[in-house]
């Protein structure tokens, strides 16, 4: 039988695993109540061998008094700010100044969320922590060690035995959104004023002075960074992230590592329409240099690193109450929940609706209609619902029950395999049908001028137009029997129409309803395979190994395409004279590189070509379209209203080109 210090030790490290599964990988292994019955067989253990207790154990958590005051500790090595920027110009003038710093180099960037929460920096010393501390000036924060050790996650002894003799680690604490609205369940229970956001309840909890108030608001860490270390063995960020899981510590989650900052910065971009899936509040995205030789290289700033920087986004709440939930379907038949709310201002416009995304984002927050909700809109994204305020719902209130019959047509719902998407699985769906329609009309895809909302619906309503192909059937008798429908608009659609059969395969395949097919995997798709026929030859796997495709993409792509409805669709778009390959002026345009290694910038308004058919233009002729204006500008494209691109454009000594100037180049 094991003495009691063994079974202690034991205890401890069962313990201890079971926070590591929990807080670093977020798969528990045992449920709360059997995690408690450990706990509690510890604390039976150690209350009756006092002498056996230990700082570190994790019965020792929360202290039984308060300190008397927070002390003045300093850092190491400085908590320096971050620089940060709200503009995407900025930031791509960020990443060349950094290339032009380290010339001839290829940097790996890494995109992390920003946590909206408090800076703090975790010390241990042989493992144990020894310190927690407030980012405060920089130089110098607060000694937070009390509140520190009963934040969830953060070990009081790192796990296994391979970490530095010192090591500081530097993290973001913070109050998941669901934890905020059980505590102002709480203190609407106690008569108490609820707190309005999850930032400030934790600024002001990590500052307490007693530590058991804290421990009662639940807060948590992610760590993102280090300070101070004496043999870390880690040579870049990717690195040291997957050494903190091994600690025992969670790292900031969803990090992505890229080997060029423009793909870097349109992950970054991509992130931001996913911030209804998280649970804590996130206020940007930070960019950093993964290896830290070059960080070293790259050096600071009296103020902030050189070798990071973070894209934030404003972000406006309001409250209001849900009126109804109605749902929508999609070009690909996915159901989407959208919230009425009663309307209410938000970042200087009046919002009245919100999207809820799938069935699953409405149980995981609770979302009824009747609702006290927080609505939150960030960067350019549609508005979305943060949380319910439930200390504010009203008696009677009952769970949605999602529909289980497509709303349009009648069809049995389907949920994807393994997804969250709930979909109308019928092709013939007049809804999906319009939604395709009013896509494969718009600019990015077949740009069929005059085809819109309206329209569409008379069209579909009238059964004119069963399925895609049918646009290239109509006839301009059939047109002028639809409403407010005259002769010159109705030859002026079909004009439209037709010359909309030339776009080329990377258009047509980004106006079709493909899944995770859109203008960029569209392009990419006919750089490998010029033709349609020869797209159809791939396999899943040929696909998947195309850069930026992937499985998932090279999966939906092969189904589509070889699907009875796709075939079909795409043999009557070809029998119908729409072109499915890319046409003989990209080899032309490829011969004709007369913007070969030069940088073109577009601004202003156009008249005759949009930003995206420039940028088209230029990238075929061997240039590089560009945002920012610098002195390796070898072009400004401008039209009206050109602004401070313009002016900066001539300070520069930049050649500025109008647009007939500009097509006069291309020949």
């Amino acid at each position: 039988m094991p003495n009691p210090q063994q079974e202690i030790e034991r205890l401890r490290s069962e313990i201890r695993e079971h926070d590591r599964h929990y807080y670093v990988e977020a798969s528990p292994t045992i449920s709360d109540l059997e995690y408690d019955r450990l706990l509690e067989k510890l604390k039976g253990l150690e209350a009756r061998h006092p002498e056996l207790v230990s700082p570190e154990s994790p019965t020792q958590r929360v202290g039984d008094r308060p300190v008397d005051e927070l002390n003045s500790v300093a850092h190491r090595v400085p908590m320096l700010s971050i620089d940060n920027t709200y503009s995407f110009e900025e930031l791509q003038k960020y990443g060349e100044r950094i290339a032009g710093l380290l010339p001839n180099e290829e940097i790996e960037w890494v995109v992390e969320l920003k946590i909206d929460g408090v800076a703090v920096s975790l010390t241990y010393e042989d493992g144990v922590l020894v310190r927690g501390a407030t980012r405060g000036d920089g130089r110098t924060g607060d000694d937070i060690t009390h509140n520190v050790r009963t934040v969830l996650g953060v070990p009081l002894r790192l796990a296994g035995s391979d970490y530095p003799r010192l090591v500081e680690v530097r993290g973001e604490i913070y109050m998941a959104n669901s934890d905020l609205v059980r505590l102002n369940a709480r203190r609407q229970e106690e008569g108490l004023e609820p707190y309005a956001n999850t930032r400030n309840v934790t600024a002001g909890s990590i500052r307490l002075l007693d530590p058991r108030i804290c421990a009662e608001r639940r807060l948590r860490v992610f760590c993102h960074g280090v300070g101070a270390a004496e043999g870390l063995k880690s040579t870049c960020h990717t690195e040291f992230l997957a050494q903190l899981g091994e600690w025992g510590l969670p790292a900031t989650p969803y990090v992505e590592s890229f080997t060029s900052f423009a793909s870097a910065v349109a992950h970054a971009e991509s992130m931001i329409e996913r911030l209804h899936e998280l649970d804590f509040e996130v206020d940007g995205l930070v960019l950093k240099a993964n290896r830290f030789d070059q960080r070293e290289r790259l050096g600071s700033t009296s103020k902030s690193p050189r070798w990071l920087i973070a894209y934030k986004f404003e972000k406006y709440e309001a409250i209001t109450r849900l009126n109804e939930i109605r749902v929508q379907v999609g070009k690909t038949g996915t159901i989407t929940p959208v919230a009425e709310l009663e309307p209410v201002e938000l970042a200087g416009t009046t919002v009245s609706r919100a999207s809820l995304h799938n069935a699953d984002e409405i149980v995981r927050k609770d979302v009824r209609v009747g609702d006290t909700v927080v609505v939150e809109k960030a960067g350019k994204i549609i508005p979305h619902i943060v949380r319910v305020e439930m200390h504010c719902r009203p008696e009677g209130v009952v769970a949605y029950q999602f529909p289980t019959q497509c709303p349009e047509c009648g069809s049995a719902l389907e949920r994807d395999e393994g997804g969250v998407y709930i979909r109308c699985p019928n092709p013939a769906c007049p809804a999906q049908l319009r939604e395709q329609l009013q896509y494969f009309a718009s600019r990015s895809a077949m740009d069929i001028e005059g085809l819109g909302e309206k329209l569409v619906e008379q069209l579909v309503r009238t059964r004119l137009v069963s399925e895609l192909a049918d646009l290239y059937t109509l006839t301009e008798s059939q047109l002028l029997e639809l409403e407010r429908m005259g002769e010159k608009s109705a030859r002026k659609l079909l004009a439209a129409i037709e010359e909309s059969k030339g776009r080329g395969l990377a258009r047509l395949l980004n106006a079709l309803p493909i899944r995770h097919v859109g203008v960029r995997v569209a392009t990419i798709l006919t750089e490998k395979y010029h033709s349609l026929e020869l797209l159809q030859t791939a396999s899943v796997e040929q696909l998947s190994e195309i850069d930026e495709v992937g499985p998932i993409i090279a999966k939906s792509v092969f189904g589509f395409l070889h699907s009875a409805y796709g075939e079909a669709t795409l043999r009557r778009l070809a029998e119908l004279g729409v072109v499915t390959s890319e046409q003989v002026e990209t080899a032309v345009a490829d011969a004709n590189q007369v913007f070969a290694g030069k940088t073109i910038v577009v601004t202003g308004k156009l008249q005759k070509y949009t930003r995206d058919e420039i940028h088209e233009l230029v990238a075929r002729r061997g240039g590089r379209p560009s945002s920012s204006i610098s002195k390796s500008t070898a072009y400004l494209v401008a039209g009206e209203k050109a602004g401070s691109k313009l002016a900066k454009a001539e300070k520069l000594g930049v050649p500025v080109l109008s647009e007939a100037e500009f097509e006069k180049l291309l020949g």
